[in-house]
């Protein structure tokens, strides 16, 4: 199925053929876990035609979707979720410094009482 073919056909159609497509695929797999596979390239000629059909139903989809804001509106947005993200980015980094690891091992828990030994000393 080429591309060409594609562009004239219309979404039910795409949707048609896509449905039939993804029958085929299941059908496939079950023949190829049985070993009754005869054609393996087919496998592959079938998932890529699913693809190509679902690139063309998203760009036809895209083509008819209402337009997105204009720049300008977007700006203010964009700053706030940036200090947003900065905000964020600064929690975890102090938070880190405070816990503890996981896991200690026996080296670390002798150089921890000794840690404390000493200040207590």
């Amino acid at each position: 199925m080429g591309a060409e073919e594609l562009r004239m056909k219309t979404e039910d159609q795409l949707k048609g053929d896509l449905a039939n497509l993804k029958k085929e695929a299941f059908n496939l797999r079950f023949q190829q876990a049985n070993g009754q596979l005869e054609n393996t390239a087919r496998v592959r000629s079938v998932r890529r035609d699913i693809a190509r059909i679902m690139t063309f139903l998203g760009q036809k989809a895209a083509a008819t979707a209402p337009a997105a804001k204009p720049a300008a509106e977007a700006k203010p947005a964009s700053k706030a979720k940036a200090k947003a993200k900065v905000k964020k980015a600064a929690k975890p980094k102090a938070e880190a410094k405070a816990k503890k690891p996981k896991t200690e091992t026996p080296k670390a828990k002798k150089a921890a009482a000794k840690k404390t030994a000493k200040a207590k000393a």
